[in-house]
């Protein structure tokens, strides 16, 4: 038997051609893509999707750009906050 390789799930941010927005963003569903917020009026929604999967989101037409989200990690203050 043989056993698939999936790398973890990373969350992306993308850009998509906004007159396209419902088409592209069903074409990325079915590359993999699990959507997690929409703006369509902006052409850009989020999502998460395994690492070895973001190739195919960058070839599906009318997608721009896929980015990974970025999270900041905030030092905790020196003392206390007054």
């Amino acid at each position: 038997m043989t056993e698939s390789s999936h790398s973890a799930p990373v969350g992306v941010v993308l850009a998509v051609d906004p007159d396209r927005f419902a088409e592209v963003v069903e074409a990325l569903r079915r590359a993999g893509l699990s959507v997690t917020g929409e703006q369509p009026i902006l052409g850009t929604l989020s999502g998460t999707v395994a690492e070895d999967r973001i190739p195919a989101l960058e070839a599906v037409d009318g997608v721009d750009s896929v980015d990974r989200e970025l999270t900041i990690q905030l030092p905790p203050p020196d003392g206390p906050i007054q």
